[in-house]
């Protein structure tokens, strides 16, 4: 009998990967390396995305002994809700906390036909990709704690498959309104909840390519919005991807005097820059872009700036969506008033160019991006620093 050799007997045991960050081919050649049946795959895909089970041991077409497996090698890393925010308009928020410790939140909103001007029956749901944010956007609570981490693949595909379990426990509630159409919660994402999505590029792109998957999230690529504050290098490294998602672009100012007072990305990407990028990305992939303007008060919401404004988005061919600032504790920025809004609109529109203004969903639950983290965060805070009883 031949004693095993000295690197067979060094060789390291499978490291653990989340199931969520598998895509169907890792997943297949995982599955058939600890001499399973290649099906397997798909019956755990099925459970994943169809079912969408929180444990392995709700899989119960698998033998006792595969799921035990399976949670060992590619554990199943669920979320559930800290806290739930409901709005009046029946959009609602998220607070999820990760398996360090970290808070990231998401956004289930009831679309209107105003939100990207599409129809009225979608159900969106707002994404993070990072815990916190470097890029200290002055009018942002995601960046007010600053920027701790990236998240993982599997920490973005779970916000979905987290918020459709969710969904599904509230169906027979009157108080929450039906899933989308096709049964699924989710239908359309937009990923500009907390942090910088193309600062974190590579872990938002494999997310991505799963939950578009007919086998994962099943979600069609141009139903998905990427946002970005202006990554000129990652605006290009994105028109390359085959993946048909859509572009928006948070721009807030349309010259370099108004987006430096408040968005400090633009010192290293100028607006010229940025519309250097934009151009290549349209022209690669011949898709209108999105160019978010927030309206805030006495700061970028002078009707002169409109026109400039107005300028960038025939240039782009791109479309306006102008949304009133939405209020975060400790920051001195204040929304306009509607009738000022409507006349920033209606020059844009004067210089026929598409733009919609944001009917405003969940301003009475602080949904702006990072606001319930952070009062979560401060109210932690608080709970340690005050003495004991």
């Amino acid at each position: 009998m031949t004693k095993p050799t000295e690197a067979a007997a060094a060789s390291p045991a499978p490291q653990p990967r989340a199931l969520q960050a598998l895509t169907r081919e890792e997943l297949l050649a995982a599955v058939v390396e600890v001499g399973a049946p290649a099906y397997r795959a798909d019956q755990i895909l099925q459970w994943l995305y169809e079912h969408r089970v929180d444990s392995w041991e709700a899989m119960s077409n698998l033998p006792r002994s595969f799921r035990e497996q399976g949670q060992r090698l590619w554990p199943l890393r669920t979320l559930s809700p800290v806290r739930v925010q409901g709005s009046r308009d029946a959009t609602c928020k998220f607070l999820w906390q990760l398996a360090d410790g970290a808070f990231v939140e998401s956004v289930l909103i009831p679309a209107n036909p105003a939100l990207y001007g599409d129809r009225s029956d979608r159900r969106t749901l707002c994404v993070s990709t990072q815990v916190g944010c470097a890029y200290g956007c002055k009018f942002c609570a995601s960046g007010l704690l600053g920027w701790k981490r990236n998240l993982t693949p599997d920490e973005i595909v779970e916000q979905v498959l987290a918020v459709e379990r969710w969904q599904a426990r509230q169906t027979a509630s009157d108080s929450h309104p039906p899933a989308a159409q096709g049964g699924r919660a989710v239908d359309n994402l937009v990923i500009m909840g907390m942090g910088e999505p193309l600062a974190n590029y590579a872990h938002l792109m494999k997310a991505l390519t799963i939950l578009n998957a007919p086998w994962g999230g099943g979600i069609g690529a141009r139903k998905i919005t990427v946002s970005t504050s202006g990554l000129a290098p990652q605006i290009r490294q994105l028109a390359e991807q085959p993946l048909q998602v859509q572009l928006a672009i948070s721009l807030h100012g349309a010259t370099d005097e108004v987006r430096a007072r408040i968005m400090p990305v633009n010192r290293k990407y100028p607006v010229s820059e940025l519309m250097a990028a934009c151009e290549y990305y349209v022209a690669r992939k011949g898709r209108m872009i999105t160019l978010e303007y927030i309206l805030i008060e006495g700061v970028n919401d002078a009707l002169s700036e409109a026109p400039k404004l107005a300028a960038l988005a025939r240039r782009l061919h791109a479309k306006v969506n102008l949304i009133p600032y939405n209020h975060v504790d400790g920051l001195p920025w204040k929304r306009p008033a509607q009738a000022h809004c409507e006349a920033f609109l209606k020059v844009l529109q004067q210089r026929r160019v598409t733009a919609t203004l944001r009917r405003e969903k969940g301003h009475d639950i602080d949904a702006a991006c990072g606001q319930l983290r952070l009062r979560m965060e401060r109210e932690l805070a608080g709970a340690a620093a005050a003495p004991p009883r």
